[in-house]
């Protein structure tokens, strides 16, 4: 499956492809060659399975079960997740739990093979390093779906089958101690398969282990080392820099720290975030122009731009209907179908998101001067003058607000609203205008039945069935 997944992903990530014959198992770590092979199958899985882009990447899944997006798709998958009426049968969320258990097998393996000193391999610490990073990206996607999930850290499937859930607290401290290991293996610069270093930032590097654990800080509350891990990055101005928005996810934008490069064998890419014929459906009854798209963005959503925000005339696409009816649309990304010129990546950690994580937890520690200044770094990009807020819960308002309209259909915000604890709030508010209900166990998805079967010791998310 290595070998299968390897050879058929995303050209980009396999410069150095396994060699035919190879299969799954210590002997694959013998060689730079193979060992980049095995975990570029691991990025390919990332990209085909569309766990971040595409109708079943978390932007669009979080979006329509939360706040940012509205249905126009007439299919009972969707309209079950947009009425928040998730299931255990509701493939729409259960399938990130098997993508990535799946993945985390890999992922093990490699670990496993890479830990043993190795005289043949060149680059040992890069792959290993790129290993334990993918672990703790996985871990962190799983337990904020799913929230205590279980902790598969080997390859034995056996005793992989008889796990229970560990306490998210658990799962955390794990991703804490990966992307501790991920960052002293990795080094400062980016590598591709070979080992050489290359402008392409689609492998890992130090800094892309550091800007996931800043964000691990934030979620956990530990506003210390969340403004630590910060500064460190938001000071390599060598390396990371604020863009203008039209370049912001160009492929080697320098604000990108970590992103997916969306290529496959076929040199196509894909993204929902894309204003083109067929990516939504109007309502019924209304007379379509060249482009129907299958959700808009919510009116909530729209109406958080402030006047003059030119996140919204760069990143927002817009279809004027009639006069009365304006639809608009996420249109961050705006590249789709052949590999063309400009090329664009999926940006999973971006720099705007280090300053708006370091000003949440300058905010928290009562500094809400330096809060306000990097809150104001990113408004400055958009056009929009300083911030008005002086108190510490305004500022910190102010700053959830920014977040909503710079990482809108990013995959932050129903997260956010669940670890500042507005939530409830706001779904109980905007869940019956989605036809649908909200209840507060509905905060965390189930998982698939199947998996509850087949191990005695899993038990389901609770609230659902």
């Amino acid at each position: 499956m290595l070998l299968l997944a390897a050879t058929t992903g995303c050209k980009k990530y396999v410069e150095v492809p396994l060699p035919v014959g190879t299969i799954a198992g210590s002997t694959v770590f013998q060689s730079d060659a193979t060992s980049a092979g095995a975990l570029s199958a691991v990025y390919s899985q990332l990209y085909s399975q569309g766990d971040f882009d595409g109708w079943g990447g978390l932007g669009c899944v979080t979006g329509l079960y939360g706040d940012e997006l509205k249905n126009w798709f007439n299919y009972p998958n969707q309209l079950a997740l947009y009425g928040d009426g998730a299931t255990s049968a509701l493939y729409t969320v259960t399938n990130y739990w098997t993508n990535f258990y799946g993945q985390l097998y890999s992922v093990n393996l490699a670990i496993e093979g890479l830990k043993t000193p190795n005289s043949n391999l060149n680059y040992s610490n890069q792959w290993l390093g790129e290993a334990y990073f993918l672990r703790g990206l996985m871990y962190f996607y799983l337990t904020n779906a799913y929230g205590d999930v279980p902790l598969v850290l080997g390859s034995d499937y056996l005793a992989n089958n008889q796990l229970a859930r560990s306490p998210q607290a658990n799962v955390y401290k794990q991703i804490v101690a990966d992307l501790k290991q991920a960052q002293s293996l990795l080094d400062s610069k980016y590598h591709n398969a070979a080992g050489a270093v290359t402008t392409d930032r689609g492998r890992p590097s130090r800094s892309a282990a550091m800007a996931l654990l800043a964000r691990v800080y934030l979620y956990t509350q530990d506003w210390t080392d969340a403004e630590s891990m910060t500064d460190s990055l938001i000071a390599d101005a060598a390396d990371f820099q604020m863009t203008a928005l039209s370049k912001t996810f160009l492929l080697n934008s320098s604000e990108i720290i970590w992103g997916i490069e969306p290529y496959n064998s076929s040199g196509y890419y894909n993204n929902y975030q894309v204003g083109d014929a067929n990516g939504y459906y109007l309502p019924a009854g209304v007379t379509p122009t060249a482009a129907y798209k299958l959700a808009t963005m919510s009116d909530s959503l729209v109406a958080s731009f402030e006047p003059g925000d030119a996140r919204k005339s760069n990143w927002v696409g817009k279809d004027s209907v009639s006069p009365s009816a304006v639809y608009y649309y996420p249109a961050k990304y705006k590249g789709r179908g052949p590999y063309t010129s400009p090329v664009e990546m999926i940006a999973l950690f971006r720099l705007a998101e280090q300053y708006l994580i370091r000003a949440e937890a300058r905010a928290q520690q009562n500094n809400l001067t330096a809060a306000s200044a990097d809150l104001n770094t990113v408004r400055a990009r958009a056009g929009l003058s300083a911030t008005t807020a002086i108190t510490q819960s305004d500022l910190l308002a102010a700053i959830l607000r920014e977040r909503r309209v710079e990482l809108f259909t990013e995959g932050h915000r129903f997260w956010d609203l669940r670890r500042t604890g507005n939530l409830d709030a706001v779904m109980n508010v905007i869940a019956p205008l989605k036809g649908g209900s909200w209840a507060s166990y509905k905060a965390w998805w189930p998982i698939p039945a199947a998996d509850i079967q087949s191990d005695l010791h899993l038990t389901q998310t609770p609230g659902f069935q």
